[in-house]
């Protein structure tokens, strides 16, 4: 059986329409599909392959750890060298209040367990969560999505969630001594990549600590050097209580993870113990991967490099079709005057072998998230196919 018969027929979908392009190989900033194209990727596997794919020193960190050893011990009870040390260069580069993290398998599986450990620290249930966030799809975290439509036929949720608007400081009544914890995407992504305005977080960070709440920030997607910064919530000039990451942290692989103070990380080991348990997390071979990434991205010029190529996407994403550009570093957003423009970009510049997405809310939008390593001409090629189309479905509509 061919593999696209095969993947239309046993693989669950997502969409009555995927992209199906059949994948060979992938190198770089690039994917070949098995016709041999050839197809410059500005997506990064929505934002995860941060350093491209295969980087030389992620396929070295995992080849090393295959031949030492693979899953040995459901996580926390072995020392593994990879774990441990990529936990360590973590809280190096995260400030004294961000110590202990705890590796799990993805980012929505971090999501539960930093709504878990907020409740468990605060002993409240209730959740504030903002209008049109993403946070994943398992219940806790469907159950902080700010966007109905993709919930209703999943409900009865979690209860005891309440929803405030993103950046709208009148909201903030909402947050009082029932709260455990307000969690917040750094920078919305779903939403259209927005980002925080007039010291936002931080006026919900001053609130929380008011109300003795915890901030929670999912930097799932801005993480790991995409703004400019390792994590986006170092713009702000705050810390959250806890810090969710996942998705570029892997170099490629699944993986997530969630760090707070070591006071309250330990509050997952009694009363009861097994707080939070996971078999894989911290999987050895994941691990390694990780820690080459995060060595890669913060022993390079790769994080500050991101606002260089920011600057060359704005310069060049000009044209009449581009109502905006939003985000920061590489993590961008085009918006177009309509969502049956930004389909027609997604899937002209597709056939141009040019990869982009969409957002999940915001149908106006072209996702532009291109791996850190991205060359400035790779920039200027992907660009130029982009702005070929645009004219194209300008010239149709005029």
């Amino acid at each position: 059986m061919a593999h696209r018969e095969g993947f239309f027929k046993y693989q669950a979908q997502t969409t009555p329409h995927p992209l199906a392009m059949e994948v060979a190989n992938a190198e770089g900033s690039y994917i070949y599909d098995t016709t041999g194209k050839k197809y410059l990727d500005f997506v990064a596997g929505v934002s995860a392959c941060s350093l491209g794919h295969r980087h030389p020193k992620v396929i070295r960190a995992i080849k090393e750890q295959l031949d030492q050893y693979l899953h040995v011990m459901v996580y926390g009870e072995y020392i593994q060298k990879s774990a441990v040390e990529l936990t360590t260069l973590l809280a190096k580069h995260l400030s004294p209040s961000l110590q202990k993290t705890y590796l799990t398998n993805s980012g929505t599986e971090a999501i539960e367990g930093a709504l878990k450990l907020a409740r468990r620290a605060t002993g409240r249930s209730q959740i504030i969560a903002a209008k049109l966030a993403y946070h994943g799809n398992t219940m806790g975290a469907l159950s902080v999505m700010g966007y109905e439509e993709r919930k209703q036929v999943f409900r009865p949720l979690i209860p005891e969630i309440e929803f405030l608007e993103f950046n709208n400081e009148d909201d903030l009544d909402i947050i009082t001594s029932k709260t455990a914890a307000v969690i917040l995407e750094t920078i919305q992504g779903g939403a259209g990549f927005i980002m925080p305005t007039n010291d936002y977080l931080k006026k919900v960070k001053q609130r929380c600590q008011q109300v003795g709440a915890k901030l929670i920030l999912d930097e799932i997607q801005p993480g790991f050097g995409r703004t400019g910064e390792l994590f986006g919530f170092q713009h702000y000039d705050i810390v959250p209580d806890i810090l969710v990451m996942g998705k570029g942290m892997g170099g490629g692989l699944p993986i997530g993870a969630f760090t707070a103070s070591e006071a309250m990380m330990d509050l997952l080991m009694a009363n009861p113990k097994l707080g939070h348990i996971t078999t894989f997390g911290g999987n050895p071979v994941i691990a390694a991967a990780a820690l080459a990434t995060l060595k890669e991205i913060t022993e390079t010029n790769l994080i500050p490099a991101t606002l260089t190529k920011e600057k060359l996407f704005r310069s060049l994403l000009i044209h009449p079709l581009i109502k905006e550009v939003r985000g920061k570093g590489l993590m961008l957003a085009m918006l177009t005057p309509s969502a049956e423009i930004a389909t027609e970009v997604v899937l002209q510049c597709q056939e141009k072998e040019l990869i982009l997405f969409w957002l999940l809310f915001e149908n106006k939008a072209v996702r532009i998230t291109p791996p850190l390593t991205i060359s400035e001409d790779e920039i200027k090629e992907g660009c130029a196919i982009i702005l070929e189309v645009l004219n194209k479905i300008q010239e149709k509509t005029t």
